[in-house]
């Protein structure tokens, strides 16, 4: 669990840095519009303000990988990659926003959802 806590930790830390200091350059890159309004950027900014957030709980959790602390967090991250996921796509399928790296970002957070529930399967299966 920890090298997954650590890869976790520093693609979200990018993703968080980038939406807090370049939020319309991760908008363009994601779905070829770039955000317009100052609501726009604040929202896109305090969301990168809770990645670098999860990113923090992601690298001091990861040195006790086993704890319960950790299959919370790596719970926590199932719900978000899947919906991180899901709305990507969609927003690339039904809206038809697609960045350069739209679908390589969709593709991520899928392997990073089951990733995260292979681990979780994984602790829980009896020994």
């Amino acid at each position: 669990m920890k090298n997954l806590l650590t890869i976790t930790a520093a693609i979200e830390g990018v993703t968080g840095l980038l939406l807090l200091t370049a939020p319309s350059f991760v908008s363009k890159l994601l779905l070829a519009s770039s955000l317009e309004g100052s609501v726009a950027l604040i929202v896109a900014r305090l969301t990168g303000l809770a990645l670098l957030t999860l990113t923090v709980a992601c690298w001091l959790v990861r040195s006790d990988a086993e704890t319960g602390a950790a299959n919370g967090l790596v719970t926590a991250f199932v719900l978000y990659n899947v919906g991180a996921t899901a709305l990507l796509a969609y927003a690339g399928i039904a809206l038809r926003l697609s960045g350069i790296c739209l679908w390589p970002a969709v593709l991520l957070h899928a392997i990073m959802s089951g990733w995260c529930i292979v681990r979780l399967l994984k602790r829980s299966l009896p020994e």
